[in-house]
């Protein structure tokens, strides 16, 4: 691998990843509402928390599943065509991983919003699709799958697939392959620090469950998430059982 070139690919990666289509969409769709401003409502008081993030779960709560789609597939996108045009390219050096994970750390600590992005579930999402389409769809059936029907927990529902395309890329992978998926997991990990941070606080103050219910209230893709859990817990007798005991 040319050393010059991998650094232009990560530097272009980046200035690419840091465009947020959240802002860009919203502030089309809703010009008099600053994502940036946005919080959630704590069910049953008066006070609410910054979301902090700006990215198409954050766009959906203003705009609607729609839009919030949308911002998404674009978030998807403006990694996954690049990423094709240079494996095309270099079919040889994983160029297109290195802009991968570069276009990640652009989505999350974009330069021209003063490092404040999003999360990457989109960004990661079309990158694996590139990658590997097949683990890309298994890995997120059966996170889904594993969270709602044996835990009955969106959070757990939502981020497990991320975990899955480690074990994934060990099996299917090149060597590039499955340091691009230790990279990401790391990089979210890091990414939602703040949050973890917020919901430890509030957990200490008694207000975890109603800041969770405001969140799913807000949010349409929590929402479904939550309604689809409470559907789909398998084991739902079994954990009512233990907590009774």
């Amino acid at each position: 691998m040319d050393l010059l070139l991998a650094g232009l690919v990560a530097a272009f990666g980046y200035l690419l990843g840091s465009i947020s289509f959240a802002r860009l969409v919203t502030r089309i769709a809703a010009p008099d509402v600053k994502i940036d401003e946005l919080r959630i409502q704590i069910a049953g008081t008066e006070e609410s928390e910054a979301v902090g993030i700006a990215g198409g779960n954050a766009a959906s709560m203003i705009l609607g599943p729609k839009l919030g789609l949308t911002v998404a597939a674009l978030d998807m996108l403006k990694v996954l065509l690049p990423m094709f045009v240079l494996r095309s390219l270099y079919p040889e050096q994983p160029y297109h991983i290195v802009l991968a994970i570069a276009g990640l750390v652009g989505h999350n600590w974009p330069v021209y919003y003063r490092l404040r992005g999003g999360r990457g579930f989109a960004v990661i999402f079309g990158s694996i699709l590139l990658l590997d389409w097949v683990g890309a769809l298994a890995s997120l059936l059966l996170g889904l799958a594993f969270g709602m029907t044996v835990l009955g927990n969106p959070m757990i529902a939502y981020i497990s697939w991320l975990w899955l395309i480690v074990p994934w890329f060990l099996w299917q992978g090149t060597p590039a392959e499955v340091f691009y998926a230790l990279a990401v997991n790391l990089l979210f990990i890091l990414a939602v620090i703040p949050e973890i941070r917020t919901m430890l606080r509030l957990r200490r103050e008694g207000k975890y469950a109603a800041y969770m219910q405001g969140l799913y209230d807000s949010s349409p893709r929590w929402r479904g998430m939550q309604k689809m859990s409470k559907r789909l817990w398998l084991l739902r007798p079994f954990f009512r059982q233990r907590k009774n005991t």
